[in-house]
């Protein structure tokens, strides 16, 4: 059952996992950080069946720590119904190229989190795809395909919110080249040694 206390243990609940992600992570400012996250999951519910605004209300505020202490952007994954579209601030969009498309994410279609980010961004807009630094995944929604590659999962003492599973990714560039590649800059102390 949903009583206050509970909701202000969510907004907690979602403010360390803010935390936690901008320390396992290394955010920086600028970066992107892709949001997925059933409401209905949190509720303890099925994914999909029992969403509620005031939820994702809770968890829109603790997650807005990110922006506030890090300087990222955010970007909210819709459900399937919306093919999993980000709702993100225009200004970001326009900075990072994306493609905007033309729909409103409400709580059936879209999902409560994407429909409450929606309504609370500033100048909300959606995009099709993104390829973000790092994301939270609150009930397996499965933000995979919004990370940039190289997608490493990362373990924090946050595990859950609510009754979802928390999982967290952070991302790397790829590792290229064969046996001779180096992949930390290595001390050169002799500086007339010839470099073939």
């Amino acid at each position: 059952m949903m009583t206050q206390p509970w909701i202000e243990t969510v907004r907690e609940q979602a403010a360390q996992a803010a935390e936690a992600i901008g320390q396992a992570a290394k955010l920086k400012q600028g970066q992107v950080v892709v949001i997925g996250c059933s409401t209905s999951e949190v509720l303890g519910e099925r994914i999909g069946t029992a969403g509620t605004l005031e939820v994702a209300e809770a968890l829109f505020d603790g997650l807005q720590r990110l922006s506030l202490d890090y300087g990222v952007h955010l970007a909210f994954q819709c459900c399937e119904h919306l093919n999993r579209a980000l709702v993100v601030e225009r200004a970001c969009c326009d900075k990072f190229g994306w493609t905007e498309v033309s729909a409103v994410p409400v709580p059936r279609a879209g999902g409560s989190m994407a429909a409450c980010a929606y309504q609370k961004l500033q100048d909300a807009c959606l995009v099709e795809e993104i390829t973000a630094h790092a994301g939270i995944d609150i009930g397996e929604t499965l933000i995979g395909m919004h990370l940039k590659r190289v997608a490493i999962p990362l373990r924090t003492s946050v595990k859950g919110i609510g009754h979802a599973h928390v999982a967290m990714a952070a991302t790397r560039p790829k590792l290229i080249g064969g046996a001779r590649a180096v992949y930390e800059a290595p001390v050169i102390e002799d500086s007339s040694a010839n470099c073939k």
